[in-house]
């Protein structure tokens, strides 16, 4: 057993304290958790003491982690686990963390896919293949792809995305109109009967 013999709050930052066992710093905590758990100068702590209070600790900043990261825009659950190991949390806690978050619905991959092929296709629309290519490099199983790409309509996604683009193209020759145009669409990954189809519609409207 080992003795709390201090408690000093931390310099660089105000919402953590350090433990000090039998004179010697031991760990820290954060300020909120040491009051929580009771901690107080003159207690005694066994070694299991020890590792459960730093074990909730470390869950407690990979959890503050992961909301931070999820707080920009949703995220895949492979994208959660790589940015969580690069902050140097340690795999099994990752996966508890990643897990709870998972029963709360904070970390959904069929959710995640969706929103990223519904923000996809509203603001820079491309084809179902390269959606589906982005999805794999975030490490979204294929079956949730699978769910996620079912209403992408390719014809619809390269219609929009060439009428935006049309407008600052030149229309006075045709050539270097569909030249232009088609690369952009080959460029969002559309295939070559929807861009023949596009541009001729596309074509149509804006000679008008």
């Amino acid at each position: 057993m080992k003795r709390v013999t201090a408690i000093a709050e931390g310099k660089r930052r105000k919402r953590r304290v350090n433990i000090y066992l039998d004179d010697r710093f031991a760990f820290s905590l954060e300020a909120e958790l040491a009051a929580k758990e009771g901690i107080k100068v003159g207690q005694e702590l066994s070694e299991g003491d020890i590792e459960a209070l730093t074990g909730v600790e470390l869950a407690q900043r990979c959890r503050e982690a992961a909301l931070r990261y999820l707080d920009y825009r949703p995220r895949s659950q492979a994208e959660l686990k790589q940015r969580l190991a690069r902050r140097g949390f340690d795999e099994e806690t990752v996966a508890a963390v990643i897990a709870s978050l998972q029963e709360q619905g904070m970390v959904d991959d069929l959710a995640f896919a969706r929103f990223w092929a519904d923000n996809r296709q509203a603001f820079s629309p491309r084809s179902r293949w390269l959606v589906r290519r982005e999805l794999r490099q975030k490490g979204v199983a294929e079956e949730v792809m699978e769910r996620a790409l079912a209403n992408i309509d390719d014809e619809a996604g390269a219609y929009q995305a060439a009428l935006a683009k049309a407008h600052s193209l030149p229309t006075g020759d045709y050539e270097v109109f569909r030249r232009r145009l088609g690369d952009y669409l080959k460029r969002r990954g559309f295939g070559y009967g929807v861009i023949k189809n596009t541009l001729t519609k596309v074509w149509e409207e804006v000679k008008e």
